[in-house]
């Protein structure tokens, strides 16, 4: 039994059919397209609206101000991606965040000869508030780690690492790649780490253990204790302040 062919007319009508489904699609695409942008100016809209019935608000509680933060991102707004414009001129975050970002840096340069250019966020947010005085705008957490994604622009020298939980700030331009973040995790807990305890816990060669720590201390971010007992430890000042029983375990 032989199958019918499909006839000329059939093929022309199926591929009519296919190109009003491909048009009606694409005006659909661009209805909601356009209803999503209307959607969008309306959010900024109100946004802004909101923005400048609580600025102050959003000025003195670091609570405020984050959610405030989470709220533009949403749609794509960066309060602090320009200097000038609605978002500066309204509420100044653009002017706060570059006096935190001075007081940041302050604080990194004063402590540089103990820590070697890494201090823990913890510290550094004790500091900043110490410095600014118990009548300053309130400072979180959350507004450090804005205001060093912005001196970022400075070049290499500003950045996080995470470690525990948190974070250390590294604010010195040396090239630490995911080894030295690794080893800097592993030394959180106590404030230092071995040799031996590298190759046991990451399960390293001795080479690649001794070449990230000799790196550590030519860049002044490890101190070497070659006299304790059993084998050298090397130490991360950066991680004293939040170990205090670190140094007595010593």
């Amino acid at each position: 039994m032989h199958r019918r062919g499909v006839g000329a007319g059939a093929i022309a009508k199926k591929k009519l059919a296919e190109a009003k489904y491909k048009e009606r699609g694409t005006v659909l695409a661009e209805d909601q397209i356009v209803q999503m942008s209307k959607q969008l100016e309306t959010f900024k809209s109100n946004l802004e609206e909101f923005a400048s019935k609580h600025k102050q608000e959003i000025r003195k509680s670091s609570q405020f101000r984050v959610q405030f933060q989470e709220m533009c991102a949403t749609i794509g707004v960066d309060p602090l991606a320009s200097g000038k414009g609605f978002w500066s001129e309204m509420l100044g975050v653009g002017d706060f965040y570059y006096e935190l970002g001075v007081q940041i840096i302050e604080v990194c340069l004063a402590l540089k000869h103990r820590n070697g250019g890494l201090i823990t966020l913890d510290e550094l947010h004790h500091r900043v508030l110490k410095g600014r005085g118990k009548f300053a705008q309130d400072v979180s957490q959350d507004d450090l780690v804005r205001a060093i994604k912005k001196l970022k622009v400075m070049g290499n020298g500003f950045g996080m690492i995470p470690v525990g939980g948190s974070y250390l700030v590294q604010s010195v331009p040396a090239e630490l790649n995911m080894d030295h973040t690794v080893v800097l995790q592993l030394a959180e807990k106590k404030g230092y780490v071995s040799v031996s305890e590298i190759r046991e816990s990451l399960k390293w060669e001795r080479e690649r253990a001794c070449h990230v720590l000799d790196h550590l201390l030519k860049e002044g971010l490890a101190w070497l204790d070659s006299q304790a007992s059993g084998e050298p430890q090397y130490w991360l000042p950066a991680l004293f302040s939040d170990n205090p029983s670190a140094m007595e375990a010593n």
